[in-house]
């Protein structure tokens, strides 16, 4: 599969950001001295940890080379390394585990989850975000017309990279045995899309990628328009002409005992 492309994903880098943010205003550390951005992407993320705890000792993880170089390039002051979150283990225990965004691509979390969690230091805090989208219109499209000639050819298996999360009870229980506090919830975010281009091109940076992605080029551009015609039709236009892409998000934050 090919690198991501950071300025795709920058495009509509405000709309992502924003559970990032809500995510954060969850946190319930003071001053921490170490945290990890895992899965920090080009820095978006990281940013906001430095804003937030500007004399932390701040690292960010991706195992994309293309969005590592983006957020050099963006926050130079801080460090930023190539490692893959399913077998990521940090050099201390890191005071904060943030990963938004990131552990949807991460299959097995009734391990993962409770691997994470141990490698904090006493106190510390796993705060996660998880796109819950793959029964949204927008998912459902990408996967039924990879079941489709000619695009089954190739696409028997990119459905299958990315598994559903398990509910928000399971995280509760994987972590609260060992917790001092568990924070469950879903928010479904509503964002306004100028049009059905502009909802491919969003998603063309994320989910849309396994599947263009994994196609041979000359079968690509027949998918996307296929795609494009059953996004417009998924989402009717609103009083103003916009498109409104609902995506719902769940996030967990736990805190370990001291």
């Amino acid at each position: 599969m090919a690198d991501w492309d950071p300025a795709l994903y920058r495009r509509f880098e405000s709309e992502r950001t924003r559970p990032a943010i809500d995510l954060l205003a969850h946190v319930p550390l003071a001053e921490p001295s170490y945290a990890v951005d895992l899965g920090c992407g080009p820095g978006n993320s990281t940013e906001l940890l430095a804003a937030r705890w500007p004399q932390a000792r701040i690292a960010g993880i991706d195992s994309s080379e293309a969005m590592l170089a983006s957020a050099r390039e963006r926050l130079p002051q801080l460090s930023f390394e190539r490692a893959d979150a399913a077998d990521w283990q940090p050099a201390q225990p890191p005071d904060l585990i943030f990963a938004n965004a990131v552990l949807q691509w991460v299959p097995g979390h009734e391990a993962l989850f409770p691997r994470l969690f141990a490698l904090l230091a006493p106190g510390g805090v796993l705060a996660v975000q998880l796109p819950d989208n793959l029964d949204q219109p927008s998912h459902r499209a990408m996967r039924e017309l990879a079941a489709q000639a000619p695009w089954s050819a190739w696409l028997a298996d990119a459905a299958a990279l990315r598994e559903k999360p398990l509910p928000a009870t399971a995280y509760y229980d994987l972590l609260a045995p060992h917790a001092a506090a568990v924070e469950v919830w879903h928010t479904v975010y509503r964002h306004p899309m100028a049009s059905p281009e502009a909802i491919v091109d969003w998603l063309r940076s994320t989910g849309l990628r396994v599947f263009v992605d994994a196609l041979p080029e000359a079968e690509r551009a027949g998918y996307l328009d296929a795609y494009r015609a059953r996004i417009a039709a998924a989402y009717a236009p609103r009083a103003d002409g916009r498109r409104l892409l609902d995506f719902p998000r769940l996030f967990v934050v736990a805190r370990r005992k001291p």
